[in-house]
């Protein structure tokens, strides 16, 4: 059995990254959170099948690993309106009320839609992986050629 070496992600929480595209395009900012697929496996099954097809039921295709949206923290900004509720209290005599009004929450971004910023060069760039001597997988920068610590 070959041994599968993990696979390092190109974007990760703690790293600073600028836009490319939409709204907050050319802003830079830190990654709050990275989102993945939920789903770890996906049946596909045809729905109908035609003339020159073959219904291949149970065909198992796993779905991606790789992360499909990061939140960073000021950009992509969405309001939320919400209502005064009532929650439960420290006692049943006192309720405690939660305050209604408008909240400011970051929204996902894709991840096709993002570049990351090397700390060093602070160049937007490519990630390239090598492995070190001591058998560590390591992001690098394109530009200058330094390795990316994680900063979170």
């Amino acid at each position: 059995m070959a041994l599968r070496r993990t696979r390092v992600p190109e974007i990760r929480k703690g790293d600073t990254i600028v836009v490319l595209s939409g709204k907050d395009a050319g802003k830079q900012g830190v990654v709050e959170r990275v989102l993945t697929n939920p789903a770890a496996r996906e049946r596909v099954t045809p729905s109908g099948s035609s003339k020159g097809q073959k219904a291949r039921a149970g065909f198992w295709k796993p779905a991606s690993s790789r992360p499909i949206s990061v939140v960073v923290e000021g950009l992509n900004i969405a309001k939320r309106h919400t209502k005064p509720r009532q929650t439960q209290g420290r006692t049943d005599r006192t309720p405690k009320i939660q305050q209604g009004g408008i909240i400011d929450l970051a929204q996902p971004l894709d991840v096709s839609k993002v570049m990351l910023v090397c700390p060093s060069c602070k160049e937007p760039t490519r990630v390239r992986h090598t492995v070190l001597e001591d058998g560590r997988r390591v992001r690098v920068c394109s530009h200058c050629g330094k390795a990316i610590e994680v900063t979170a």
